[in-house]
C-alpha cells in the first residue's frame, strides 16, 4: 500500500488587525503601571494600594474585551474617572472596539457615553480620591477624557475603516477576476462545442459511410466467400467501436458542467450507489470485483469531487476489462473528514503476460492524473512487486483551484470551488501583499506605531494629572498676614521678613533710638519704599533676647541720586 500523506490544511489567516493575547494585555498592563509609578513620584497619588489594585481589575477586563466589547469599554471609562493609572488600559479598549464596531452611530453613541462616564466619574471621585474638589475633578476629566477614549476611538476608527476599505477591494478585484475566467471558459466552451460538431459532422459521416458499405459486403461475402465474412465483419464492429469512441471523446468537449455521450454524468455521479452500480456492471460482465465502502456518502460534496471519483473507479475497471478480464479486483473508497481516497487494485492475470501489442498507450491514466491533480489531490498508478495493476487516487472533498493549462479539466466550472482566493488568502507571491510588504511586516509596524501612540497618549496623561493637581489652591485664603508685635522671629521670617544688607547700610546713621530692650533688627528690603525724590522709607523690625518682636518702626533716610551718564565727568 502506497502511504497517503493528509491533506494540508489550509492555514489560518488572522486578520490584519491588532495584536491579540497575552503579550498585548501584559503591555498594556505595563504602561499603565508606569502611568501609576510617575504620577506617584510626583507626589499626585491618594490612596497608592487602592489605585494599584483598581489598576490591575482594569487590566483583567482588557483581556476580555472582544467577548464584551461594550461593556468592558464602559466599565474601564469609569475606573479611569476614579484612578487615573487605569488611562492606557482605556486607550487600548477604545482603540480595539472602535476599529471592530462598524456601525458609525453605534460607535459615535459608545465612544461619547464612555467620555461622558469618565468625566461624571471624575467629578464624583474629586473630593476624596481626587485634585480635592469636584470643579477640580471635573477638569481631570476633561483632561482624561480625550487622551484615553476620544483619540484613541478616532484612530481605532479610522484604522477599521481602512481595513474594511481594502477588504472590500480585494473582494471586488476577486469577483472581476472570478467574471473573467467564467467568461474566458464560456468561451473556450462554445469553441469546443463548435470543434465537436465539425468533428462529428465530417469523421462521424465518413465513419457512418464505412459501416455501410461493411454491413453490405458482409451480405455479399456471406454467398459469394463466406470464408471473408468473417473480416467484413470486423470492419464493421471496428467501425461501430470508433463511432462509439469519436462521441465519448467529443463529449470532452462539450460543456464542463456535464459530460455528454452515452454515459452523461448526473447529480448522483459519484456518489456511493453510483460507484455500486458501475461495480455490478463489471460484476455482470464476468469480472470478479468487491466494493469495499468506508464513510459517508458523497452526495454532499461538490460536483467535481464527485465526478473525479467515478472517472478513476471506471477508468480502472474499464481497463481491467481490457487486459486483466480474469483476475480479481477490489475496489476502495475511504471518505474521511478532508479527503477522499480511491484504491482499484486487480491481481495478475493467470497465464503468461499480455503482449506488449495488446498494451493500451496510457492516455486515460494521464487524464485521470490531471483531472486529480486539477482538484488538488494526488494520484498513482502502478504495477506492484506482487504482479497485477493498482490505481490510488486521493482528491481533497474541499478542492481549491490550482493554476493549470487551458483544458477541459482546468477551466472553471460551475461548482468548482474558488477557496483562496477570497480577502484572506495568500497573494500570488506566496503570502505578500499587493504593496509587496509582507504581513509579518505590516503587523510589526502596525505594533510598533500603536506602542508608541499609547506611550505618547500615556505621557499627556500624566502631564494633564500632574497639571490638574498642581492648579489645586492651597488651604490659605487672601492676603497674607502681616507680622504684629509679640510673633517671634521664625513666623515673622515665614512672612517673608529677612534682613538685607543694603537698606541696613541705608539706615546706619539715620535711623532713630532703638527701643529698650532690642536685641537686635532687621531691616527688610521689601519695607523700604522711596517716598519722595532723595527720601527713602525704611522699615525696622526689632526684637529682644527671646526673639519676640518688640516694635516695628517706619522712618526716613536720605537716598543717593545716581547721575545720568553725561554727568558723569
Amino acid at each position: 500500500m502506497v502511504p497517503i500523506s493528509p491533506s494540508p490544511r489550509p492555514a489560518r489567516v488572522r486578520p490584519v488587525a491588532e495584536p491579540a493575547g497575552v503579550g498585548l494585555v501584559g503591555f498594556v498592563g505595563f504602561v499603565g503601571l508606569g502611568v501609576y509609578g510617575a504620577v506617584g513620584r510626583l507626589g499626585f497619588l491618594p490612596y497608592p494600594l487602592l489605585q494599584l489594585l483598581v489598576l490591575a481589575v482594569g487590566t483583567g477586563l482588557f483581556a476580555v474585551r472582544r467577548r464584551w466589547p461594550r461593556a468592558v469599554l464602559l466599565t474601564l471609562a469609569a475606573l479611569t474617572g476614579l484612578v487615573p493609572a487605569v488611562g492606557p488600559v482605556t486607550a487600548a479598549a477604545a482603540y480595539s472596539v472602535a476599529r471592530r464596531t462598524a456601525e458609525p452611530r453605534r460607535r459615535a453613541r459608545l465612544l461619547a457615553a464612555a467620555g461622558g462616564l469618565l468625566v461624571a466619574c471624575a467629578t464624583v471621585a474629586g473630593p476624596r480620591l481626587g485634585p480635592g474638589s469636584a470643579a477640580y475633578g471635573l477638569a481631570l476629566g476633561l483632561v482624561l477624557a480625550p487622551t484615553a477614549v476620544i483619540v484613541p476611538g478616532l484612530v481605532g476608527t479610522a484604522q477599521g475603516q481602512q481595513g474594511r476599505l481594502l477588504r472590500a477591494l480585494r473582494e471586488r478585484g476577486d469577483a472581476a477576476e472570478r467574471a473573467r475566467r467564467l467568461a474566458d471558459s464560456e468561451a473556450r466552451t462554445h469553441e469546443r462545442s463548435r470543434i465537436a460538431a465539425e468533428m462529428h459532422d465530417l469523421v462521424g459521416h465518413r465513419l457512418s459511410l464505412v459501416s455501410l458499405h461493411a454491413g453490405g459486403l458482409e451480405l455479399a461475402l456471406e454467398r459469394a466467400a463466406p470464408e471473408l465474412r468473417e473480416e467484413a465483419v470486423l470492419v464493421r464492429r471496428t467501425t461501430r467501436d470508433a463511432m462509439r469512441e469519436l462521441r465519448q471523446a467529443l463529449g470532452v468537449l462539450g460543456p464542463l458542467a456535464r459530460d455528454t455521450g452515452p454515459d452523461a454524468l448526473t447529480d448522483a455521479t459519484g456518489t456511493r450507489a453510483d460507484i455500486e452500480a458501475l461495480v455490478a456492471q463489471s460484476r455482470d460482465g464476468g469480472i470478479a470485483v468487491r466494493l469495499d465502502w468506508t464513510g459517508p456518502d458523497l452526495d454532499a460534496r461538490p460536483a467535481p469531487v464527485r465526478r473525479a471519483v467515478h472517472r478513476v473507479v471506471r477508468e480502472a475497471l474499464t481497463n481491467v476489462h481490457r487486459y486483466a478480464a480474469d483476475a480479481h479486483v477490489t475496489v476502495t473508497v475511504v471518505h474521511g473528514g478532508a479527503q477522499v481516497r480511491v484504491t482499484v487494485r486487480n491481481g495478475a492475470r493467470p497465464g503468461p503476460p499480455a503482449p506488449v501489442e495488446e498494451l493500451g498507450t496510457g492516455r486515460g491514466l494521464t487524464g485521470l492524473r490531471e483531472r486529480v491533480e486539477l482538484l488538488g489531490g494526488t494520484f498513482e498508478a502502478a504495477a506492484p512487486a506482487s504482479g497485477g495493476f493498482r490505481v490510488d487516487a486521493s482528491v481533497p472533498t474541499e478542492p481549491t483551484e490550482r493554476a493549470g493549462p487551458a483544458g477541459p479539466a482546468g477551466d472553471l466550472a460551475p461548482g468548482r470551488s474558488l477557496r483562496g482566493s477570497g480577502p484572506d488568502a495568500p497573494g500570488p507571491t506566496g503570502g505578500t501583499a499587493p504593496d509587496g510588504v509582507g504581513p509579518d511586516g505590516r503587523r510589526t509596524a502596525e505594533v510598533l506605531t500603536l506602542g508608541f501612540g499609547l506611550a505618547a497618549l500615556s505621557a499627556l496623561m500624566v502631564v494633564g494629572t500632574a497639571f490638574v493637581y498642581a492648579a489645586q489652591p492651597s488651604g490659605r485664603s487672601g492676603p497674607a498676614p502681616l507680622p504684629r508685635v509679640g510673633m517671634t522671629y521664625g513666623e515673622v521670617a515665614g512672612l517673608g521678613v529677612r534682613d538685607n544688607g543694603a537698606v541696613r547700610a541705608a539706615a546706619t546713621g539715620h535711623e532713630p533710638p532703638r527701643p529698650a530692650g532690642t536685641a537686635g533688627c532687621v531691616y527688610p528690603f521689601n519695607g523700604a519704599t522711596e517716598r519722595r525724590p532723595g527720601g527713602l522709607l525704611i522699615a525696622r523690625y526689632c526684637f529682644d533676647a527671646a526673639q519676640r518682636l518688640i516694635a516695628i518702626d517706619r522712618f526716613d533716610v536720605p537716598s543717593v541720586r545716581d547721575a545720568t551718564p553725561w554727568e558723569i565727568p
